[in-house]
């Protein structure tokens, strides 16, 4: 974080100081966890019914916080006392934002992929500048203002995810980073018990290109209707990214080889650029695309570009995650989360993986889904049976639609496995793995994890771990 006394902060978030002196500079970072505080930072406390951050004021202090953030005061601690230490963090986040003009603001939303995109964008950008970008999905009101917090005056690029569970979350988002760069990955089915339609998901997400003014820039999925209507209501100019023939930046001529891992003609302005790119499934195409026009709009060339697509890997884990054991099995670890738009990505990637080989899914339970959920999940399975999944392993009672629609799909010559938990999934696997095989693992936070875990275990037991793709 910029550096910033104590009167500033309480300036900033309307806190009472109470024990502080004004004149202390907070030099370090922002934290709400006190094992991450460093010296010269500030904890902010957060109350809890299982963990209230005020217990732990003093390890703060103690591992070289000046202060603390608060919504009550801590005998013998410099506090900051607010009423909501959640909006002071937002009202924080916004004034150093405001404090650094040098910085450029990229802002991604989506219902699936985003944190792939967003880890595509910052290791394109790095070739540019600084560029701060949180690993994982920090994507709601408290997960980005921390990671806008960690900006400094050196900080070219702030790559931020914006989730949402409703309509005005990411204009809330927007207020805190104000972002020049907007990019929508796509419309589906998220958070359907939130958001009731996927006509509503399309209004929260469009809050992100509305919030940009003229000089910003909009960088949209040529190939989701949805994202691509929303250009109607830019008030900056617009980007089109995708495979359709409209698309500013496109690909052409896209090849998958045997590891899923596409190649493609990366056509911007009448320049072309070969791309072969080192991330499994056809969905990475897109999001490269997104990438590649947000780093060619920030200066970057396009044979420089395409070049640096080609040498893009995996930064947030369990997305897309590839990896081979000494046995000849291959494991798609796509297990971070699922929803029916993600899970369906990710079984295509897995039918053109296993083109000439054995496929098998093991899926979890898709949260969220409300009225839909029941249809959510045996659509899942139809295209699983569609697409020629030779094994379908479905895990818990929640998650056993999905058999269903498989089931339902007339001369599907596959079969599917009802299971009660992660430990009866491993042992189906432990008697139905062949060499050669290719197995898929997703969730929606459902643990399915472990299932991954487990054949990364099981193979490097007695043997040479797999190598990682």
């Amino acid at each position: 974080m910029i550096p910033l006394t104590l009167a500033e902060i309480a300036e900033i978030t309307d806190a009472h100081l109470v024990g502080a002196d004004p004149d202390v500079r907070v030099t370090g970072p922002v934290e709400f966890d006190s094992r991450r505080v460093a010296q010269g930072g500030l904890f902010v406390a957060f109350p809890g019914e299982k963990v209230d951050g005020h217990h732990y004021a003093g390890v703060a202090m103690a591992a070289g916080a000046v202060a603390v953030l608060g919504s009550r005061p801590v005998q013998g601690i410099p506090m900051l006392v607010v009423p909501d230490a959640l909006t002071a963090l937002g009202r924080l986040a916004r004034a150093v934002r405001d404090r650094l003009p040098r910085l450029t603001v990229v802002g991604i939303t989506g219902s699936s992929g985003k944190t792939t995109t967003k880890d595509l964008i910052a290791q394109l950008l790095a070739h540019l500048g600084e560029v701060v970008a949180p690993a994982g999905n920090f994507n709601n009101e408290l997960g980005l203002p921390h990671t806008v917090l960690k900006a400094t005056p050196d900080t070219r690029y702030l790559v931020l995810e914006m989730g949402a569970r409703g309509v005005g979350h990411i204009r809330y988002l927007c207020d805190i980073a104000r972002p020049d760069v907007g990019v929508v990955v796509n419309v589906g089915a998220a958070h359907l018990s939130e958001f009731g339609s996927v006509e509503v998901v399309a209004t929260a997400k469009s809050e992100l290109v509305t919030s940009l003014g003229p000089d910003g820039l909009a960088v949209l999925n040529a190939d989701d209707p949805r994202v691509r209507a929303m250009a109607e209501v830019a008030r900056s100019p617009v980007v089109l990214a995708g495979q359709a023939a409209e698309a500013a930046v496109r690909a052409e001529d896209v090849v998958l080889d045997e590891r899923g891992r596409a190649s493609y003609q990366l056509v911007v302005a009448g320049q072309r650029a070969a791309v072969r790119l080192g991330v499994a499934g056809r969905h990475q195409v897109g999001n490269t695309l997104l990438a590649a026009a947000v780093a060619n709009s920030s200066g970057m060339a396009v044979p420089d570009v395409a070049a640096a697509l080609s040498d893009l890997g995996h930064v947030s884990s369990r997305r897309m995650d590839v990896f081979d054991r000494a046995d000849g099995v291959t494991v798609i670890d796509d297990s971070y989360n699922a929803n029916p738009s993600s899970t369906a990505a990710a079984l295509n990637a897995l039918a053109e993986m296993g083109r000439s080989r054995r496929t098998i899914a093991v899926l979890g339970y898709m949260a969220e889904l409300g009225e839909h959920e029941r249809a959510g999940h045996a659509d899942v399975g139809r295209l699983a049976a569609e697409l020629g999944v030779d094994l379908l392993v479905v895990v818990g009672e929640p998650a056993a639609p999905i058999g269903d629609g498989a089931e339902s799909v007339a001369n599907w010559g596959g079969k599917s496995v009802l299971v009660i938990d992660q430990d009866a999934a491993v042992a189906v696997l432990r008697d139905e793995l062949r060499p050669g095989d290719v197995v898929l693992c997703k969730g929606s936070r459902y643990r399915t994890w472990e299932v991954a875990d487990a054949l990364r275990e099981s193979a490097s037991a007695s043997e040479p771990a797999g190598v990682e793709a």
